[in-house]
Parts: structure tokens; C-alpha cells; sequence
């Protein structure tokens, strides 16, 4: 099983990822709120703005203050600069 770096020490199985998606439409702000009523939310932005929205298989909603394209870029297997940023 591979792991993928979600920000700030998170990590979530690349497998179980469905859709990876900017937190910014209409539509994403209600599946968020929808999962975040049912409970199925799991915010790891520390405190920090959400800018990637990470959907799994089992339909939980991951918040990330990570960069959506830094996460995809991660997916396909291929380096990051912006390793750092997410640090700091």
C-alpha cells in the first residue's frame, strides 16, 4: 500500500483516493458540509485555509492546506518543490 504526503505530517492511502478537487465551487463547499454533517470529514489543514478537497472510497472528505496540483503531483509518483511551502 502506498502513502501519500497530505501536509503537516498526514498521510492518506493513494488507492483509496477517488477525486482530488479545489475547495473553491459551490458544489464542493455543499460535499463538504454534507460530510461534515454526516461526520465523515477529516480536516488535517492545522488551522490553516483549506485548498485541496481529497474524497475517498469509503465517502469520507479529507480538508488539506496543501495545494491540489503538490497532491497530484505526489499521486503520480513524480517530486514536489513545493515541499516546503507546506512547512512554512
Amino acid at each position: 500500500m502506498k502513502f501519500i504526503s497530505i501536509g503537516y505530517g498526514n498521510v492518506v492511502a493513494s488507492d483509496r483516493v477517488v477525486a482530488l478537487v479545489s475547495p473553491d465551487s459551490a458544489p464542493v463547499k455543499r460535499l463538504v458540509q454534507d460530510a461534515r454533517d454526516a461526520g465523515r470529514v477529516i480536516d488535517v489543514t492545522c488551522g490553516r485555509r483549506t485548498r485541496a478537497v481529497i474524497v475517498t472510497d469509503s465517502e469520507h472528505v479529507i480538508l488539506s492546506a496543501v495545494q491540489p496540483e503538490t497532491i497530484s503531483w505526489r499521486l503520480n509518483g513524480k517530486q514536489s518543490d513545493d515541499d516546503s511551502e507546506e512547512e512554512g
